[in-house]
């Protein structure tokens, strides 16, 4: 990395090593060999996450996600960088959203409105220069096509605006997590070289059959594959080191690899280059976490080792910079399994994602929880059934101990919740209110539209934020809306760490209960005033909190009394957590 003055090489391997003894006493990092990945297999994982080892802020996070490009031009300056040209198929080149934008939107304190836990942004590192043909003329705006992985992209900005956006993000209580690949490099281009063979191959092309045609293949003609399974070891790519030659850094970035390789062990084989590659961001800036790209696609015993190493990695920076840390949390690692969700979606079952000749349980294999892809399908039932079902299921059935990330939106899944934005409020509902963690795809919040007609592909789910759009009272409205259930979430961890309960069916009123924290929920009211039970949620002479509506009312002989302009009551005691407790 650019900015790490050979911070590896200059911490002595004992040091390192009473770090990893540290942990594995913890509990964080157990001293077990990587599992199988069959469900026959019996033996423990390296990173196994075990029933009830959850943690409950994660389980009930709001996660932003936003690709920057798309998000909000800060600097103008950095819109067309190394030569690309304003030459792309409608929604398909840079927009010139950028990591200075985030921070303008951090400062506004748009996120902290909203009750965002943690903002995920699609990759930054230094992706291909120039074009591919293959989905018509596109750019990297999104930042899936790699060329360097210890560079900051010149269109998203610098690596020390990157720095300043997870340092401000942590100062306003906002976990930053990166999007990482392991699987594939750019495509190439009349910019960017083929990389060597023995780190990536072209073909043959997936066909899904298996698990070999998922993971020893190429996912599209124009994405070469690493050699992931390999274990040989390879010499860095010609195109990487005359580039760090150029820039000044081939010298330390050689050293730094000496040391992590000598330190650790690993054989120089592509996979465990990378895996260094992405740590150095968690040393340096202490990422709080990791949003893992393409998952099934890959040995799944690199992730534990992933996992491993950030977990160091992010020790030693709360180790270094104990004033500047957040919390005392664990890193945290999110995976993307396509077609992988709850309540057996897909290629699911249970924990496991079924290649068809292979099962593999990837929360066995360092990750804290995983997309739930099956929400944007399960989002057209009623609440009920989404609620109760989820609630069973995470709270002591086959996802006890785990966690998923909902969502109603993304910038690939094509079966995307109520994509024409016809029922925008209760669909932030069933995402906000949803056991389970919560994604907001940028633009949820304000209704931006997931359909463009002249769009090719999945570029039409990718269209910029319009922020002038706010001036407008109906999408001012749909955003109060979003920002009332994120910080009533924010507040509650019961909300989607809870136990649910249906108290009533209609009107709709339903609890959920997390330890010694418990909330109440009533929808379908009529405006003006209205009278509910507290049941066995609220004791009597209890202040509760409307989050909706901001009123406050006391149980009185079990019953609770509000007069507002909604239909909707959010109940939860009043709570003003510090920071570094969320």
């Amino acid at each position: 990395m650019r900015k790490v003055t050979g911070l590896s090489a200059l911490i002595p391997a004992l040091a390192l090593t009473i770090t990893a003894c540290s942990e594995r006493q913890s509990g964080a990092l157990p001293e077990t060999e990587l599992a199988p990945s069959s469900p026959e297999a019996s033996a423990p994982a390296l990173t196994e996450v075990k029933p009830g080892s959850a943690d409950p802020f994660w389980k009930n996070a709001t996660v932003y996600f936003m690709l920057p490009d798309r998000f909000h031009n800060g600097n103008p300056d950095n819109d067309l960088s190394y030569g690309r040209k304003d030459d792309a198929a409608h929604l398909r080149g840079f927009h010139g959203g950028d990591l200075r934008g985030v921070i303008q939107k951090l400062d506004e304190g748009y996120f902290n409105d909203l009750g965002v836990d943690a903002i995920w942004m699609s990759p930054v590192i230094e992706n291909v220069h120039g074009f591919d043909e293959g989905d018509k003329r596109t750019y990297a705006f999104h930042g899936y096509w790699p060329k360097d992985w210890t560079s900051v992209d010149a269109n998203f900005g610098t690596e020390e605006e990157l720095a300043e956006l997870i340092a401000k993000a942590r100062s306003k209580g906002v976990r930053i997590l990166l999007d990482v690949i392991i699987n594939h490099t750019g495509p190439v281009t009349s910019e960017d070289p083929l990389w060597p063979s023995d780190w990536v191959r072209t073909n043959p092309r997936c066909d899904w059959s298996s698990f070999a045609q998922n993971v020893t293949c190429a996912l599209t003609d124009n994405l070469p594959d690493i050699l992931t399974e390999s274990e040989e070891p390879v010499d860095l790519p010609p195109q990487l080191t005359e580039k760090w030659q150029r820039e000044g850094r081939l010298e330390q970035e050689v050293a730094e690899l000496d040391a992590f390789f000598e330190r650790t062990g690993y054989p120089r084989a592509p996979k465990y280059y990378i895996v260094k590659w992405l740590t150095d961001w968690v040393r340096e800036y202490g990422v709080a976490g990791f949003r893992v790209d393409t998952v099934k696609h890959v040995e799944p015993e690199i992730w534990g080792v992933l996992k491993k190493e950030a977990s160091l990695a992010l020790a030693e920076w709360k180790a270094n910079n104990p004033e500047s840390k957040l919390d005392d949390r664990e890193f945290f690692m999110v995976g993307e399994v396509y077609h992988y969700g709850i309540n057996n979606f897909a290629s699911s079952e249970g924990r496991y994602y079924d290649f068809g000749d292979r099962k593999v349980d990837f929360f066995n294999h360092g990750f804290d929880s995983l997309i739930n892809m099956g929400f944007a399908t399960h989002a057209k039932q009623d609440m009920e059934s989404i609620f109760s079902e989820y609630s069973s299921i995470l709270n002591g059935g086959e996802l006890d101990g785990v966690s998923v990330l909902n969502y109603i939106g993304s910038h690939d899944d094509f079966s995307s919740f109520d994509r024409e934005r016809k029922q925008v409020k209760s669909a932030a509902l069933k995402l906000m209110l949803a056991p389970g963690a919560a994604q907001i795809y940028y633009g949820d919040e304000i209704a931006r539209p997931m359909i463009d007609e002249q769009a090719y592909g999945d570029a039409s789910m990718r269209v910029p934020m319009d922020w002038s759009s706010l001036q407008q009272d109906s999408t001012s409205d749909i955003l109060s809306h979003w920002q009332k259930l994120g910080q009533f979430r924010q507040s509650h961890p019961a909300v989607g760490a809870g136990v649910h309960q249906q108290l009533s069916e209609a009107p709709y009123v339903f609890s959920r209960t997390f330890e010694h924290d418990r909330v109440m929920v009533a929808l379908e009211l009529e405006a003006g005033e209205k009278t509910l039970s507290a049941g066995d949620v609220f004791a009597d002479g209890t202040v509760v909190k409307d989050y909706y509506s901001g009123a406050e009312a006391r149980v009185v002989n079990g019953t609770l009394t509000f007069d507002t302009e909604f239909d909707i009551l959010l109940l939860g005691t009043s709570q003003q957590g510090q920071l570094s407790a969320r």
